[in-house]
């Protein structure tokens, strides 16, 4: 089964197109945002939590406003100091942690 390509990748050519297939879904990844200029951590501010641009805004607080519902549009009206690399950035950022790979012992 061929999923036909979207529009998006003719005017973003910076997204990268990778399918996975699966017999019960396809799921799509793009080029993740490049989060290391952007995401920050400093010991003293939000508890040493990774923040979005030296900002008191942390990735959790993006992740929690994303779960609970709000749209990215939402997010940038209420909270006008952030761009949509920030968001981008913070979604990168918590896959590369979800990636990441634990030793623990048994």
């Amino acid at each position: 089964m061929h999923t036909p390509v979207p529009d998006i990748y003719n005017r973003r050519p910076d997204l990268i197109f990778i399918t996975l297939k699966n017999p019960n879904f396809v799921l799509n990844f793009y080029d993740m945002v490049d989060y290391k200029n952007i995401i920050t951590i400093e010991p003293g501010k939000r508890g040493g939590k990774p923040c979005i641009r030296r900002m008191r805004i942390t990735v959790n607080d993006i992740l929690g406003w994303l779960a609970s519902g709000m749209s990215m549009e939402d997010i940038l009206t209420d909270y006008n100091e952030l761009n949509q690399d920030d968001i981008y950035a913070a979604l990168s950022y918590a896959a590369d942690r979800e990636n990441n790979i634990y030793q623990i012992a048994i």
